[in-house]
């Protein structure tokens, strides 16, 4: 989320959803200049919006585990969240990554509601994908990308039984709370931050529906470092999610975690077995995923 965009949104009438987006148009570089193999895709939603995507397969010789979609975040475009997702393939992860209308390449204007029907046409092409069938289905929600998530699978739960987990990276708990941390740290509108907070809409904020997103398994990603969506919110959203559920707290900037391979390990491992796996038990610790039974071995060490 950015700052300037939350103050100019705290100061326009209440409802305006548009300017919780933040758009860039046009496509600086493809998934080749990261030597990934792709396809540009198109999806056309329910409205007749035609929406531009990525679809990353999983690296050649790998055995596929699985299909992640990853819905990004409220600024930029596909090449600018790229780091969210391009080590996936190597793993054996296919990914979908697909611009909200009004993001890159993608037809139309951002705004809510209708940009869940941006999600449902990820949901309805990868039901159509037939190398999607028969495999595992993953939700990578970063960001606003993952406070959407979490509405529109509690508004559709039969999409909730048919995902092995979701993946919540940095997701705002409540879009009224991170506005008002934003005017806490401008000195011309901290006196009105509790005020003007009440201008922004949260009525689909994810702190509303995470109590019902009790169909799948949840990871939750948190930096305590993070300075646009504090770590509160992440705190807030793991004490309302029904199990199975793991607080990850992580460190760096905003949705900066899968720069550090250890979090990328921490995801893989939670995908071998999220109805089991807790996390790490120290900050900073490699993954303690369960010995095989009648084991003797000993998790592994922390990296030094």
């Amino acid at each position: 989320m950015r700052i300037l965009g939350f103050i100019c949104l705290l100061l326009t009438l209440s409802g305006c959803s548009s300017l919780l987006f933040y758009p860039e148009p046009g496509q600086l570089f493809t998934p080749e200049k990261a030597k990934l193999e792709f396809r540009d895709v198109t999806l056309t939603t329910a409205d007749d919006v035609r929406l531009h995507g990525w679809w990353l397969p999983a690296k050649t010789g790998v055995e596929v585990k699985g299909t992640v979609l990853h819905l990004h975040g409220n600024g930029g475009n596909l090449p600018m969240h790229l780091g969210g997702s391009w080590w996936l393939p190597k793993q054996g992860y296919q990914v979908l990554l697909v611009d909200y209308r009004g993001y890159g390449l993608s037809e139309g204007e951002p705004s809510l509601p209708a940009i869940y029907q941006d999600i449902d046409a990820a949901f309805k092409w990868l039901d159509q994908a037939p190398e999607v069938r028969g495999k595992p289905l993953i939700l990578l929600g970063q960001s606003l990308g993952g406070s959407m998530a979490v509405h529109y699978l509690v508004q559709h739960p039969e999409r909730q039984k048919q995902l092995k987990a979701v993946v919540l990276d940095g997701v705002p708990a409540s879009y009224r709370s991170v506005g008002r941390f934003a005017l806490s740290n401008s000195w011309l509108f901290w006196p009105f931050q509790v005020p003007l907070s009440w201008l922004v809409p949260d009525g689909d904020s994810a702190i509303h529906s995470m109590a019902q997103l009790n169909g799948v398994p949840k990871l939750i990603y948190h930096s305590i470092d993070d300075p646009i969506v504090p770590l509160s919110n992440g705190i807030r959203l793991y004490q309302a999610a029904p199990p199975p559920r793991v607080l990850q707290l992580t460190r760096g900037g905003h949705v900066q975690t899968f720069a550090d391979p250890v979090w990328r390990k921490v995801m893989l491992r939670y995908l071998d077995d999220p109805q089991h796996f807790n996390g790490l038990r120290r900050l900073g610790e490699t993954p303690n995923y369960p010995a095989a039974p009648n084991s003797e071995d000993e998790p592994p060490e922390s990296p030094q």
